[in-house]
């Protein structure tokens, strides 16, 4: 596998975190350069070791794993989302009640966003690919573009405010619609 065919892996697994880190970086609650670099370092690592995962999980337990994938991202990516949409009417809370690059929701949506690299590492392990190679620059692809993520999130979050936060989570809840879908159509 070539260098060109890795990132644009890297590049199509790399889009839910990206839609993710502008949806957390609407929210307001970054915790300046420290949140960045803790949101974007996490969607990294978890996009660069999620394969890994699948790797070594191997043959045995790509049926069972490719069962729930797609439900486990839908679900946790519809919590989410439907957080930040009640924060935005809701002018007392906020979608993040705290740094969303902190604790459960850092876990919860690093986890939601790299679950679709599993089943690539399940794939590179069929096609006999060296694992390390491609996860580095997954990794480092999807940590850059969470980082922009993140930026364009602030910027558009203070331009328009709490509407940004509902885009935000109407955004989670489509990519977790997509997710489960394209899923279930190829079930089919």
């Amino acid at each position: 596998m070539g260098l060109i065919e890795i990132i644009l892996i890297a590049v199509g697994l790399a889009m839910d975190a990206f839609a993710v880190s502008i949806a957390a970086g609407t929210s307001g609650k970054l915790g300046g350069k420290r949140g960045i670099f803790r949101l974007s370092f996490h969607f990294g690592l978890f996009q660069a070791l999620m394969p890994v995962v699948g790797w070594y999980a191997g043959v045995h337990i790509a049926a069972l794993i490719s069962a729930i994938d797609h439900w486990v991202a839908f679900a946790l990516l519809l919590f989410v989302g439907i957080r930040m949409i009640k924060g935005s009417f809701d002018t007392q809370t906020d979608s993040f009640k705290e740094d969303p690059s902190r604790g459960a929701s850092l876990v919860i949506l690093s986890i939601a966003t790299s679950i679709d690299a599993l089943a690539v590492g399940l794939s590179l392990a069929m096609l006999e690919v060296n694992i390390w190679y491609p996860c580095v620059i997954i990794g480092v692809i999807t940590a850059g573009l969470s980082v922009i993520g993140i930026q364009t999130g602030k910027f558009f979050g203070r331009k328009l405010g709490s509407r940004m936060e509902l885009v935000g989570g109407a955004i989670l809840i489509l990519i977790g619609c997509r997710i489960l879908i394209s899923h279930l159509i190829q079930e089919l």
